[in-house]
């Protein structure tokens, strides 16, 4: 155990108040503003999130760069950890609430110039209930945390997720034929172009490289790995007379939403059962926002490298791939269809396994992996309890496959790759003092 969860399990009392408020609300409802700072502006920004109803990739950036002005704002009041981007030149008397504060809201109001008047007033009542600290502490610690989030913005302007490049339609064969067996193409039934190419090449924050941790080739079509991967995703996978029992299309339903929220959730409710401070809280939201981030920027690398086809397209051409053991399903359908389809972007690694493989990696470290957590959707109703860390990201898995959208091994091999870089990460940045 690390003396940074020894600090942790040490403390003597459970914020019930923000458990309650961050796992059971709803979505879309305003905070309090009586817990914490960190927590409140965690809550503002996911529900920013869902009402601008950007994707899980865009909304990678989003988290990242709001956490990390945050980290950095409030570490930089009195510092505890190695700063992410600015170093630490903040009054020691200033409020290191307002500093978070104010950091989040500056972040958000970029990314979401439409909500202004919205995330305006709920930066000024959450300012408003700060008690106990003098107008100059709040007003320095804005003014700190203004200060750092025009740096972090800046600082990920040249990030290289702008300007969009051309629409990505595949890996063609001989000009005017199909796609190449293997090769991802648009799928239906949206047969939309690949999502965030640009991705594959974004700047990370930690790794030296997009490619750093890149797992090896998918498997090759003639492979009997592959026709177990196939079998099982044709038979458990499929729209109608499928395999699987009644909780299983219900966990693929529950898990189709924004793995980047999921996430929050669970660590907000692990933090509020710790009793986790605000250093702390930035601490922990900064690590493992910014290693997400680097997770789905090394997915984004491997999927555009190997240009993998999905199942739909895999099960419906399955008499071409060269393997006997293989019969194809011309009028196969995923699970999945029932909640959007497929997403448009190539199949290997899974995106969902690889962030959340990461983001499990990084609680574990600090909580233990042994920590029982209950997860909520925001895409369904109800919840679901798990032991662990590890067995969210094994239903995650079975999620995926069971939807129709991966093969067992991307969800694996994805799940390896963020617990790859989630361990750089916490090697290379944000280190206690």
């Amino acid at each position: 155990m690390s003396n940074l969860t020894s600090a942790f399990c040490n403390k003597l009392f459970v914020r019930a108040c923000v458990l309650t408020l961050l796992l059971f609300t709803p979505a879309l409802t305003t905070p309090a503003f009586a817990s914490d700072a960190v927590l409140d502006w965690i809550t503002i920004m996911n529900n920013s999130v869902l009402s601008s109803g950007i994707s899980p990739l865009a909304t990678s950036r989003v988290e990242s760069e709001v956490s990390a002005a945050v980290f950095d704002a409030v570490n930089g009041i009195d510092p505890e950890y190695q700063p992410l981007v600015i170093k630490p030149a903040a009054p020691r008397h200033a409020s290191k609430s307002a500093a978070a504060i104010q950091a989040a809201y500056a972040i958000l109001v970029r990314f979401f110039p439409a909500m202004t008047g919205s995330l305006t007033a709920q930066r000024d009542a959450s300012i408003a209930a700060l008690t106990g600290q003098s107008p100059k502490s709040i007003q320095d610690g804005m003014t700190w945390g203004q200060t750092v989030a025009d740096a972090v913005w800046t600082y990920r302007l040249s990030d290289g997720s702008a300007p969009a490049p051309p629409p990505f339609e595949g890996v063609l064969g001989i000009v005017g034929t199909p796609a190449a067996v293997g090769a991802w193409r648009p799928t239906p039934t949206a047969n939309a172009p690949g999502a965030g190419p640009q991705y594959a090449s974004l700047t990370p924050w930690v790794l030296k490289r997009p490619s750093q941790f890149r797992p090896a080739p998918p498997n090759a079509l003639t492979s009997a790995e592959y026709a177990a991967d196939y079998n099982e995703i044709k038979v458990m996978g499929v729209y109608n007379g499928s395999g699987r029992t009644d909780d299983q299309s219900e966990l693929v339903r529950f898990w189709a939403g924004n793995a980047f929220i999921d996430w929050d959730r669970i660590a907000a409710q692990v933090s509020a059962e710790r009793s986790l401070n605000l250093t702390e809280n930035a601490h922990l939201f900064a690590l493992m926002h910014v290693t997400m981030a680097d997770a789905g920027i090394a997915c984004w690398d491997a999927k555009y490298r190997y240009v993998f086809w999905r199942p739909i397209n895999a099960i419906r051409e399955g008499d071409a791939d060269g393997n006997p053991a293989t019969d194809p399903d011309p009028a196969w359908i995923p699970w999945l269809d029932v909640q959007g389809g497929t997403p448009p972007h190539p199949e290997y690694p899974s995106g969902h396994s690889t962030v959340s493989g990461s983001a499990a990696a990084i609680l574990a470290s600090i909580f233990g992996d042994d920590t029982p957590v209950t997860a909520t959707s925001d895409v369904r109703p109800g919840t679901r309890s798990f032991p662990s860390f590890s067995a969210v990201t094994a239903e995650i898995a079975d999620a995926r496959v069971f939807g129709g959208i991966h093969f067992r091994i991307s969800c694996t091999r994805g799940n390896a790759l963020g617990q790859a870089v989630a361990a750089y990460v916490m090697a290379h940045a944000m280190r206690p003092e």
